[in-house]
């Protein structure tokens, strides 16, 4: 782990609770929807959550809001740096917009160019360096050391991950006396 990365463990329920005291003033709870076709395709009671609803169409947003306003000022205004194929690029650039502060998302050469483009429409720089994701996180590694930006790695961040941590807990919330026996998410990383 590099000096200017946070561990990633532990992370606690106060963190993922901090973390949602943070995003409260940007983002909305999104919804948590059931669909009777579902159910009786499947024979569960199944709750939807809803993160397409996001301002970048994905939970990620709520990572890079996690992160963004964790960062102290003298970090802010260092600017951070990540690597991504997209989704974490896009939430670090707008939680980005939203503190001030500059992103630049490392993608792989030939990397989507509509999430390319997205990234750039929230502000940041894109550096398309690299042959798949791992290649792009040293030019990550790399751009944060000869800049001195602040890394914003999408999964060995405590701040990353406790946002991500906010999407559970509103699904607990809102499924309320229904409660929840299962959680099936998908899970990335590049």
């Amino acid at each position: 782990m590099t000096a200017t990365a946070r561990a990633i463990w532990p992370i606690t329920f106060d963190d993922v609770e901090r973390a949602r005291e943070r995003l409260t003033p940007y983002l909305t709870p999104t919804p948590l929807r059931r669909y009777p076709l579902l159910d009786a395709a499947t024979g569960l009671t199944l709750f939807v959550k809803h993160e397409n609803h996001q301002p970048t169409g994905s939970f990620k947003v709520r990572n890079g809001v996690s992160f963004m306003t964790a960062l102290t000022p003298s970090e802010r205004k260092r600017g951070v740096v990540a690597a991504s194929t997209g989704n974490h690029g896009q939430g670090i650039a707008y939680g980005a917009t939203l503190v001030g502060t500059t992103a630049t998302i490392c993608v792989p050469r030939g990397n989507n160019p509509e999430k390319n483009a997205a990234m750039r429409a929230w502000g940041a720089a894109v550096v398309e360096e690299g042959r798949d994701y791992d290649e792009s996180v040293r030019a990550m590694e790399r751009i944060g050391r000869d800049e001195g930006r602040v890394l914003a790695h999408s999964t060995n961040d405590a701040r990353i991950i406790a946002g991500a941590g906010t999407m559970t807990l509103e699904i607990l919330e809102q499924a309320g006396d229904a409660g929840i026996d299962a959680l099936v998410l998908a899970v990335g990383g590049g």
